[in-house]
């Protein structure tokens, strides 16, 4: 059940339950053996250790890049970020005996990595510095309902199933009930300032969940490297060095004064290296080479409740009933997707 490098973008969710572990770790082992079950244990550990990572760490970056552009400029602290990250990331694939790319293997990895890193996370840093934290986790679990209605409106897209459409209807009425554009209307230009939750906040979160989708799309047919590993480095490293550039002619250079970067900023950024993108892509990394994308990424229905929790306790944002009721909502929607999507339709 081993995915592919282009499986490796795939959104679409898949509930986590024991049965689905028991045959997915069933077709790992050999039958009923009993030197063989140490394996079949370690395997299971191993999953449970991973998952638990990417839920409990990608749940935390949101938080993580709050804190980090206290006093960190926001695009050059996220493309220092991924550069490094992407540097030891190529190095560790090289050592593990991956190929080096071709040339349009790097230029398809690259054209990913600006959509998912540039453009994503480069957004979503930026709405981190306007939005709660907890708010980024919620905006990107509506990434399912992106991607299929993107693919759906592509040239040859395949309409979806009913099931579906009520699942992307309903995602919709999730991100009414989070956003309430009628605020926005409905209060003067003086009351404006008085929404709890900032518009150019939404519209970089949004676009930069839209890019992801748009990345994973073409990521599906693209000529990518032969390994996971190698096209998350490339990705990793790509975006990261674009960012930079982006950051250079924002002027964020001139931003940095070390004698006001604070402790705080400094150790969530070291986090966000090495435990945001170095951990938790590894295991991730692992997730997709040992069981289906669709379980690998089932981590993003965990991620909201984590970074609201420490959006919560550690961040001092408020958690509202509007935002859980829009979190219930969302999830729903992306569990019928998830449901009743055919696998044709990818």
């Amino acid at each position: 059940m081993t995915s592919s490098p282009k499986e490796a973008a795939l959104p679409i969710k898949a509930m986590l339950t024991e049965e689905t572990l028991s045959e997915m770790f069933a077709e790992k082992t050999p039958p009923q053996s009993a030197p063989h079950v140490p394996r079949q244990r370690s395997s299971r550990t191993t999953f449970y250790i991973a998952f638990s990572a990417v839920c409990l760490i990608w749940g935390s970056t949101y938080l993580g890049v709050r804190f980090a552009i206290e006093t960190l400029p926001p695009l050059l602290m996220a493309g220092v970020r991924f550069t490094i990250a992407g540097c030891i990331m190529f190095a560790w694939a090289r050592a593990s005996g991956s190929a080096m790319p071709s040339w349009q293997e790097w230029r398809s990895a690259s054209i990913v990595g600006a959509m998912l890193v540039t453009f994503c996370n480069g957004a979503f840093t930026l709405a981190m510095g306007r939005v709660p934290s907890s708010l980024g986790a919620l905006v990107a679990t509506s990434l399912p309902i992106w991607m299929v209605l993107l693919d759906w409106l592509r040239p040859e897209g395949k309409r979806p199933t009913g099931g579906v459409m009520i699942g992307i209807a309903l995602g919709f009425s999730g991100i009414v009930v989070l956003v309430q554009p009628w605020h926005y209307f409905m209060q003067s230009a003086n009351d404006a300032s008085s929404h709890p939750l900032d518009f150019i906040g939404f519209v970089l979160m949004f676009f930069g969940t839209i890019a992801w989708a748009v990345g994973s799309i073409y990521a599906r047919h693209a000529n990518l490297p032969a390994t996971p590993r190698m096209t998350t480095a490339i990705e990793l490293l790509s975006g990261g060095v674009i960012m930079l550039v982006i950051a250079l002619f924002a002027g964020e250079a001139s931003q940095i004064h070390p004698d006001k970067i604070s402790l705080k900023s400094f150790t969530a950024f070291l986090y966000l290296i090495v435990f945001g993108s170095i951990a938790a892509f590894s295991a991730y990394t692992w997730l997709l080479q040992n069981v289906s994308a669709a379980l690998a990424s089932s981590y993003t229905y965990v991620n909201p409740v984590i970074a609201m929790l420490l959006g919560a306790t550690l961040g001092g944002e408020s958690i509202t009933a509007n935002m859980i009721a829009a979190m219930i909502v969302i999830m729903m929607a992306v569990g019928m997707i998830a449901k009743y999507r055919t696998p044709n339709a990818s």
